[in-house]
């Protein structure tokens, strides 16, 4: 008889791990408090590019800014890079002090759910699902549409 599976109310963090000189990519979600839909606006959506790009420990390649979450993939930008919960708490907090609408507050959930990707494979198709995500939840009819998505840093997938 299998082991019941444990309760998690926070996701479980596993280390990085490096393999082979492979580029580390990992596929990152975090949503806002109370799912308040306070993302998706073009003050929020530059307001976490100037935060991603303050907090140079990881790179941001591509993202997609919903309402209520933001999805992203990111990678260590340096070899003494600070482990992905510190920097995750890093921005977070840098974005919620400098966040343009101060009744928003808190503006975050208490932490994220992270996964280390295995394969280039596995990186385009988390990139189309995601891509796809304002499609699917009815804000666009096609995800060029959405304008709170990008690209800050090309990751690139070496298999």
């Amino acid at each position: 008889m299998a082991e019941p599976l444990p309760d998690r109310k926070r996701p479980a963090r596993q280390p990085i791990y490096d393999q082979f000189n492979r580029a580390n990519i990992i596929f990152l979600t975090v949503c806002t408090a109370q799912r308040k839909p306070i993302l998706a606006n073009h003050a929020a959506h530059e307001r976490l590019r100037q935060c991603w790009q303050e907090a140079d420990h990881w790179r941001v390649g591509r993202y997609v800014i919903m309402p209520d979450h933001i999805h992203l993939f990111c990678s260590p930008a340096r070899v003494d890079h600070l482990p992905l919960k510190k920097w995750v708490a890093y921005w977070k907090s840098t974005a919620s002090r400098q966040w343009p609408a101060k009744e928003d507050q808190p503006i975050w959930q208490m932490d994220g759910w992270d996964r280390q990707l295995r394969s280039g494979e596995s990186y385009s198709a988390k990139w189309l699902y995601v891509r796809n995500n304002p499609v699917r939840h009815g804000l666009v009819d096609s995800p060029e549409n959405w304008p709170f998505q990008g690209e800050l840093n090309v990751l690139f997938w070496h298999d």
